[in-house]
């Protein structure tokens, strides 16, 4: 049996030494040049062009000490527009504007019935039980921002429950919103770094009407499951008339440019019960969707 007296560690802590660091009363030029303070407390040092590879590390390393942390098994990922407007205020958004930009609100109005629907599948993913071991799982997971990735962590709110928002510093936004848990409210600088925890823990992806940051999103993880990179998982696409519109993938496989079994990677939906619906599926087949009718797939 261990003499209780014995102590566990006999160096003080880095927290101790920073503490002691601060509190020194010796003023010498020494002590007040730059080139003297702790390593991991000298901001201007850690910025330096080539401390890059440790600050990957520290923004790989914080989110995923911390989602390990909060028992976090696994999660639901929804991507989409930020400029989607919540229902509420699509009417008022429309009569803001005249002439050519008119359409495009009204055009935005016609899709704020996703803002709803994003919110009624993060309530029904957040309803998910714990696995034997405690983990929590598929817990929503948005980019943090307005419009879908609000719905998305405001739905998880509604049941009481937390969720995920992974930040980027832009330019001219964004701030997270509201409905972020704020120990899961992460900040990025490095837009591959948030990319890589978008699907560290991904074991399902939404994936909403967007621009180029939902489309670079979503690009990235169909190459990495359609090479082989990643396991399949279910990956929905809200809204068939828009992403069939948008991107015609059939006409892809026609060209030869993918294979027509790429086809069978993804799957439309239009609510959030229907979506949530094929996550449940896809997890009760042993071979998930892969031998399973695709609409894109059929002639």
């Amino acid at each position: 049996m261990r003499d209780p007296h014995i102590p566990d560690h006999i160096f003080y802590s880095s927290g101790e030494d920073a503490a002691y660091a601060r509190q020194s009363p010796t003023s010498t030029p020494q002590t007040e040049d730059p080139a003297y303070r702790l390593a991991f407390q000298d901001t201007d040092f850690l910025l330096r062009e080539d401390l890059r590879p440790i600050r990957f590390q520290l923004e790989l390393l914080k989110p995923q000490i911390l989602l390990e942390e909060a028992n976090i098994g696994s999660t639901l990922v929804m991507y989409g527009s930020a400029r989607i407007p919540e229902p509420a205020l699509a009417d008022a958004m429309v009569e803001a504007v005249e002439g050519p930009q008119r359409k495009i609100a009204e055009n935005l109005r016609a899709k704020a019935k996703y803002y709803d629907e994003a919110r009624a599948l993060a309530r029904l993913a957040s309803r998910c039980a714990p696995d034997e071991d405690g983990k929590r799982q598929f817990v929503v997971c948005s980019g943090g921002g307005p419009s879908i990735m609000e719905a998305a962590n405001r739905g998880a709110a509604d049941e009481g429950e937390e969720s995920i928002g992974l930040n980027i510093v832009l330019p001219h936004e964004q701030a997270p919103n509201e409905y972020v848990t704020p120990s899961l409210s992460f900040q990025f600088h490095y837009f591959a770094l948030r990319k890589m925890h978008f699907l560290i823990h991904a074991r399902a992806v939404a994936v909403f009407p967007g621009g180029f940051g939902t489309f670079d999103e979503m690009f990235e993880l169909l190459c990495l499951v359609q090479t082989g990179k990643m396991k399949p998982l279910p990956i929905i696409l809200f809204g068939e008339e828009f992403w069939t519109r948008v991107i015609d993938f059939k006409a892809l496989a026609e060209e030869g440019t993918i294979s027509p079994d790429d086809l069978h990677i993804i799957r439309f939906a239009e609510t959030g019960e229907e979506a949530w619906a094929m996550i449940r599926e896809f997890y009760q087949e042993p071979t998930g969707w892969k031998n399973q009718p695709n609409v894109l797939a059929a002639d």
